[in-house]
């Protein structure tokens, strides 16, 4: 069976979205794409055999043409386009973040509890790298013991001019915030946003910020957020244990010794460092849709959740100090 999808919003990241769907993974095809940039989609779906271009999101969800929806628009404009999605009985993968607001994101959950089936999966891609698994395995099979601390990093190498102070955690960090849930099976208990001496090439922004996260079992987890470091993209995470320490391999594919030195090839940015685990996420989604199953991959209450920490470490960078993350009763159909 093949799965005709929709694309709402195909700017930098529906695009990617789009290359991998069509023709891609269980025999998938982009059908209807739509934007609000009506010359941008014309321009999206004329490269494609099938597509057609819909005059807004919400009639591309209503169309009998669509069977799925992925939704890639400006994240402000996610939770109609994912409760439309709910109301159709529609499967639906929306990038992060789920929603702007946890106001917003309990509404979706709220929407797909009452309509008793999960047709949501939000687009936290770090579970479907290659290297994050081989470290979630390595830490959940007990290599290096009990985990006790970990040191992450999220690096930049620029940001575009619309970037904001908030967007470091909003935006950034929230990968990370999702990172740790899954890799530990445990929730985020506390924050605390530190502001060391502010970087010259980051602007206005406060850069770079240093993270603490507090995980219910009292594992404590430094994270470094650094937009402008300019050689490249760069993620970092350490797991230290009671025998030993894991961490994530460096990305570079060869290491060049020449002139008294010896170097690594840096990626560039998300695209590059990320394009395997954005294949296997799709790859996946499209075979739990075709096969009738709930989605496997992050869930709405993942969205949910991941925007009530995100919320907290704002809180703390606006106002300093250690914030508590409270969360509401996990609904049984997420359990």
């Amino acid at each position: 069976m093949a799965l005709d999808v929709g694309v709402v919003g195909v700017g930098t990241i529906g695009q990617e979205h789009v290359r991998r769907l069509d023709g891609g993974p269980g025999g998938s095809r982009v059908v209807a794409v739509a934007d609000a940039d009506a010359e941008r989609a014309a321009t999206v779906a004329g490269q494609l055999p099938a597509a057609k271009v819909m005059p807004s999101g919400e009639e591309l969800i209503a169309s009998d043409a669509v069977d799925a929806v992925v939704v890639t628009s400006w994240g402000a404009t996610h939770e109609p386009y994912v409760l439309a999605c709910i109301a159709a009985g529609k499967p639906v993968f929306c990038e992060k973040p789920l929603a702007p607001t946890q106001e917003a994101c309990r509404r979706i959950v709220d929407a797909e509890v009452a309509a008793g089936r999960r047709l949501v999966q939000v687009g936290f891609n770090r579970r479907y790298d290659p290297a994050h698994r081989a470290l979630k395995q390595a830490v959940g099979g007990g290599a290096v013991g009990a985990p006790l601390l970990v040191h992450c990093a999220h690096r930049n190498a620029s940001v575009p001019p619309h970037y904001t102070r908030d967007m470091s955690i909003a935006d950034t960090a929230i990968h990370e915030i999702d990172e740790l849930r899954w890799l530990f099976g445990q929730e985020i208990v506390a924050v605390q946003v530190l502001t060391p001496r502010k970087s010259s090439r980051g602007g206005e922004l406060q850069d770079p910020l240093l993270v603490l996260f507090e995980m219910a079992d009292g594992v404590l987890v430094d994270l470094e957020v650094s937009v402008n470091v300019h050689y490249g993209y760069e993620i970092r995470c350490e797991v230290s244990g009671e025998t030993g320490t894991v961490e994530l391999a460096d990305p570079a594919p060869v290491t060049i010794r020449r002139a008294g030195t010896v170097a690594g090839l840096v990626p560039a940015d998300w695209r590059e460092r990320f394009a395997l685990s954005y294949d296997v996420e799709l790859r996946e989604w499209v075979d739990t849709v075709v096969a009738g199953r709930p989605p496997q991959g992050p869930s709405a209450w993942d969205g949910h959740v991941a925007q009530v920490v995100s919320d907290a470490a704002l809180r703390s960078l606006h106002s300093g100090g250690r914030v508590s993350v409270e969360l509401p009763a996990q609904p049984e159909l997420y359990r």
